[in-house]
């Protein structure tokens, strides 16, 4: 057995991720040991109960990144460095009381969302990217369709205006890919955030960061600053774009290649809410997450873990885990206790998870309604998945369609 810990973000990591995790778990079981860029050592978490243990138990497992053993070792503009968070304010890195309210804040202000505007918008902002595409017969779903849509709605959600979008989705893409921009990508975001929390401070609205800066003011116990708002709205944002725009891509991929939802292409909605269920289990868009820290000296499935050491949340291996889902070709139907949401005080609210459901459910309806003779244009297995260590989503999703008018 090769016991040299595997790149994270690896060749095989975006070529057959599912084969490789299940390779992990036969050779170092439910804990892997991985490195990420520039050889720092991390632990992947693989194994379902194992992941269930970590996310429920912050007095073991932290998600204050201060505690890693592994800072005087990371280079000056590490590209991993935004999504692994180094001294942020955000509610990521925060714990018990002061989490519970900024949670509370977060929760109040995307519960306010109205469903019917949040469906509206969704279904305007599709209705204009297939217009953008519909008449020439081809299209890539994920450069001119998943990847624009989500944040489009979330920007006006939360205050944005409209031109600010293509920046916003550009920058959110280096971000969490990894790179040598993701610095960059960082920098754009956070100025964009601070113009509009400062903004909704001058000037109050009835948006979510303008919900935001009014309920901060009085958070129980902790009244937060603007940084803090920004660095949520940050949270909130990147949360809500890549992981619903590689939903909506996922779930497009197995439907057109994928006989069990041909229906889907024939106009059946249930099968749109079967799709999207089984790549949540199957393919979902958030492979692994950083992370937690291990406050003290302990063991996971059977590793001994240092204070200090980095765990890395295994999200699709977890789901894949054997122990407690075997391989198969049945559906997983309604079955919702999937990882792709998270778990413990950490997980994605319950509004924000509505919100993403009602976004990617209307784009699929949507893209199938308007082009209803949809088909892969390339080979199934020539799709390749994006760069990055945290996220399974595709580069792009070439289809053909006969040419129709745009409605508007």
């Amino acid at each position: 057995m090769n016991h040299r810990p595997v790149l994270l973000g690896g060749r095989r990591f975006r070529s057959e991720p599912t084969a490789l995790y299940r390779e992990l778990r036969r050779e170092y079981g439910a804990v892997a040991p991985v490195l990420l860029d520039a050889d720092i050592p991390a632990w992947l978490v693989l194994g379902y109960r194992e992941l269930h243990q970590v996310t429920g138990d912050p007095a073991l497992f932290s998600r204050d990144s201060a505690l890693w053993n592994q800072w005087d070792r990371v280079p000056d503009g590490w590209p991993m460095l935004p999504m692994v968070g180094r001294g942020h304010a955000s509610v990521l890195h925060s714990s018990g009381e002061h989490h519970r309210a900024r949670a509370a804040v977060i929760g109040g202000a995307l519960d306010a969302v109205d469903p019917f505007e949040l469906r509206a918008l969704a279904e305007r902002y599709a209705d204009e990217l297939i217009d953008a595409v519909c008449a020439d017969g081809t299209a890539d779903l994920v450069a001119q369709y998943a990847a624009l849509l989500p944040v489009r709605v979330l920007a006006a959600l939360f205050g944005f205006a409209d031109e600010q979008g293509p920046g916003l989705v550009a920058a959110l893409n280096d971000m969490v890919d990894g790179r040598e921009e993701a610095g960059a990508g960082q920098r754009h975001v956070a100025a964009c955030m601070a113009r509009l929390v400062a903004d909704r401070a001058a000037l109050p609205a009835d948006d979510v960061a303008g919900r935001m800066v009014a309920s901060g003011r009085t958070a129980t116990g902790h009244a937060l600053t603007h940084e803090e708002i920004a660095q949520d709205l940050i949270v909130m944002l990147t949360a809500g774009h890549q992981p619903t725009a590689g939903w909506i891509a996922n779930s497009l991929r197995l439907m057109l290649t994928d006989d069990r939802f041909a229906a889907s292409l024939l106009g059946g909605r249930r099968s749109v809410a079967e799709a999207m269920n089984e790549v949540l289990w199957e393919d979902t868009p958030t492979q692994n997450v950083a992370g937690r820290w291990a406050v003290r000296d302990t063991w996971l499935g059977g590793r001994a873990v240092r204070a200090g050491d980095l765990l890395l949340l295994g999200v699709q291996a977890a789901n894949h885990d054997p122990q407690v889902r075997t391989y198969g070709t049945a559906l997983t139907g309604g079955n919702s206790a999937h990882f792709s949401f998270g778990h413990g005080e950490h997980r994605c609210p319950f509004p924000a998870q509505e919100i993403a459901e009602v976004v990617a459910r209307t784009a699929l309806e949507v893209v199938l309604d308007r082009l209803p003779d949809l088909d892969l244009a390339v080979p199934p297995a020539t799709l390749t998945r994006r760069p990055s260590p945290w996220l399974g989503t595709l580069t792009a999703l070439p289809v053909h369609f006969t040419p129709t008018a745009p409605r508007g």
